[in-house]
């Protein structure tokens, strides 16, 4: 396997580009961002080629990523991800001070849906997966914690969307937000996967801030199922009620909303 050309920074010389600190920090954060789900091991070369950087600049940086544990080298001398990262990943989840409560709603409403359940807040223009509970059952939605997703797309990125987004130069178009935002909850048909589908409310906080989206995500086949939709709403409504309530907001509003979705309601179109 041949290298990739040099970056136009790099090319311009290791004592250059290294001279500055915010130039050696890219591209240390470049590297960490080489690794995902199904490249958790890479070589050198590798690291080289995704990165445009020099092997020797890699070599350097990995020394440093290294000593710090946010890489580890391999017997076989590949590289993979440090413990550190994982570290900093729980400080970054106890940040949103929110864990206490959402943890355990999380466990009973994927006990009760049979479905994952996942928390997820917004960073940027993209959704991620703080918390994620999922079922026993072999088939089931798949959610990486961690991960960022389109927030534009998904049952979480709609409401993430209407009740944190509108109104923003850059924020996605959304038909319904009105409507996701009287209601309180979104639906998503295949969107992010064309055989998964979701529902979702949004949580709120002390004076109405938005704390976040919980959501229940399953295969689309099962969902499709007679009353499931309108049940995974219900249900994403309650245990978001109950979420509200545990972190001081106002919860009034979802018991009409809950109520709405009884026995007769529906979520197929939606």
């Amino acid at each position: 396997m041949t290298d990739a050309a040099p970056s136009p920074a790099d090319a311009t010389g290791d004592a250059t580009a290294d001279s500055s600190g915010v130039a050696v920090l890219d591209r240390a954060f470049a590297l960490l961002a080489a690794f995902d789900a199904d490249s958790a091991r890479l070589t050198l070369a590798e690291l080289s080629r995704r990165t445009g950087l020099y092997k020797s600049t890699v070599l350097r940086l990995l020394g440093a990523l290294e000593h710090g544990g946010f890489v580890r080298r391999l017997p076989d001398g590949q590289y993979a991800i440090g413990p550190q990262p994982l570290r900093l990943a729980a400080v970054y989840q106890r940040s949103f001070q929110v864990a206490h409560v959402i943890e355990p709603l999380l466990e009973q409403l994927s006990a009760a849906s049979g479905e994952t359940a996942s928390f997820y807040v917004r960073h940027g223009l993209q959704r991620v997966a703080l918390f994620r509970v999922e079922p026993a059952r072999s088939v089931r939605a798949s959610v990486q914690i961690g991960k960022g997703y389109a927030i534009g797309q998904g049952a979480s990125g709609k409401v993430l969307t209407a009740f944190g987004l509108q109104g923003t130069p850059d924020a996605p178009e959304l038909p319904e937000a009105e409507a996701i935002r009287a209601r309180l909850w979104a639906v998503s048909w295949g969107e992010r996967d064309p055989e998964t589908a979701s529902a979702a409310a949004p949580v709120f906080g002390v004076g109405g801030a938005l704390q976040g989206a919980l959501a229940i995500s399953g295969p689309r086949q099962r969902l499709e199922q007679g009353d499931a939709m309108a049940s995974a709403c219900r249900q994403v409504l309650e245990a978001a009620r109950n979420a509200t309530a545990a972190l001081g907001g106002n919860a009034a509003a979802f018991a009409a909303n809950m109520a709405e979705l009884g026995v007769g309601g529906s979520a197929k179109q939606a």
